[in-house]
Order: C-alpha cells, then structure tokens, then sequence
C-alpha cells in the first residue's frame, strides 16, 4: 500500500533523514517517535511532498510520489491530508471556512478568491465538525476557540480532503493532558471507523503504546525500531532516544503505567 524506500534528506551536509525505509501493507495507526530532530517531521513533510526528496522514493500503490509534478502533486497533497502542530488555521476566518479550505486543491483560484463555496460542501464541513463534535463553534472565529478544539477543526479540515493517508505532525505537543486525550482518540476513532490509514509523530511512548498498530523509532535520522507496541520496551526505548537519566526515569514510569492500563484498541 505505502512503501518508503531509503528516503533520505539532504540540507547541506546535513543529513536529517538517512535512507528510511517502511512497508506498510495495509490500512493501521502508525506512531513515529524519537527525540527532536531526529527527522520525524521532516520525513513526513517528504511523504506529503511539502519537502522534496534528496534521494530514495515513496510509492503509493503503482504510483512513485517522489516523482509526482504539477496537478499530480497537488491531487497527491489532498490524497494525503496534513496536520500540524500549530493548527495552521486561519484566526480571523470562522470555523466552517478554515474547515472549507481543505478543498483548496480542487476549486477554482477565482472560487477561492472569492470564497464561492457549492452549498454541498458547507454542509458537509457541518456535518464533519458534528461527527468531531464542536458543530457548536462552526460560525466563531478560530481564534476564540481552545487549541484543542483548533487542532479539531485542522482534524475536520483533513477529513474535509476525503484523504486516503492522514499525516500528524506532532499534533499533541502544544495541548494539555485533557485536550490531548481527545485529540487522539479522534484520529484512532478516524482509522477505525473510516479505514484511513494514520501516521502520527509522537513525543511519548505511552502515547504510541496506547494508540498505535505500529511504531516506527527513528534516532539521528535513521529508523532502528520497526514493531508493534508490545516490542516497544524500555531497552529498545533507550536505542531511540538514548540512555540519559532524565530518560531512564521517564521511560520506567511510561512502563509502570503501561503495565496498568489496557491498550484502547485491544
């Protein structure tokens, strides 16, 4: 379905992702971890070709991503729908344009100059922020609402894409505990009921433990952990992120509350 094969970025000398490689077989949640700049984001911005690639491709089905150009490309970008860490709506727009924007790709530049939305699509952004809960807030500005409740519209805005692959960028990291909680019960809610493929940066291993099919560690721009939560063990844990005491300490707690809690997927 997806294949990665020894995709690598160059910036300089810089080497931030080293000929990664992942075969994924079928609809599932993945979970890339690893430490800042350990090129997560920037291997994920390479699948939604925001980032070309130094070397290395990406195929989807028979199609070769990394070779895609023009309206290809962009037909690409909303086949695989992007979400960042900062929301990336617009403050000032209400919730139900910023949701709208995610048919961008296909309309018009006269129909988004003027903001000429078809009837059908309005009502489908509605019928999206329902499913996603905050129908409430369609006619506010962005800007009021919490960031939990904006990384829910950026949520619906991908959703708005009809995308085949949903791309997270570390979409937790600016949220608290509560916020956060919901936000990824959303996206595990999205593959489940809707078999789309997700694949979410993460910073915590509780985290990808509890949401994800798989769990891709990546370290220095290398992946050296491909396995399911399960193999995700303190020790393997260390080979991603290193083995300083702030992470030891952290990395025996994620395990002891692991231990007491179920998996919400099992």
């Amino acid at each position: 379905m997806l294949r990665i094969d020894k995709l690598t970025k160059r910036f300089g000398a810089n080497v931030a992702v080293d000929s990664a490689t992942i075969d994924v077989d079928r609809s599932m949640m993945v979970g890339i971890i690893g430490a800042s700049g350990a090129g997560k984001s920037t291997l994920l911005r390479m699948l939604n070709r925001l980032t070309d690639a130094s070397a290395g491709a990406v195929h989807y089905g028979e199609v070769e991503i990394t070779a895609l150009r023009g309206a290809e490309k962009r037909r690409w970008q909303s086949d695989c729908a992007m979400i960042f860490q900062q929301f990336n709506l617009v403050p000032r727009l209400d919730v139900v344009s910023n949701v709208l924007h995610g048919t961008l790709n296909r309309r018009s530049t006269l129909a988004t100059l003027f903001s000429l939305y078809p009837e059908a699509d309005i009502h489908r952004a509605i019928d999206i922020l329902e499913r996603l809960g905050i129908a409430e807030h369609a006619p506010k500005r962005a800007e009021a609402l919490s960031g939990g409740q904006q990384q829910r519209v950026a949520i619906a805005r991908a959703l708005m894409q009809d995308p085949k692959i949903i791309l997270a960028d570390e979409p937790i990291a600016s949220l608290d505990p509560m916020n956060a909680q919901v936000v990824m019960d959303t996206l595990r809610r999205i593959h489940e009921e809707d078999g789309r493929m997700v694949i979410c940066n993460l910073h915590t291993l509780d985290t990808a433990r509890r949401y994800c099919d798989r769990v891709v560690g990546m370290r220095q721009g290398r992946i050296v952990f491909d396995g399911t939560p399960a193999q995700l063990t303190t020790g393997v844990a260390r080979d991603i992120y290193g083995a300083d005491a702030s992470f030891s300490e952290a990395a025996t707690s994620t395990e002891i509350r692991d231990h007491a809690a179920q998996p919400v997927h099992a």
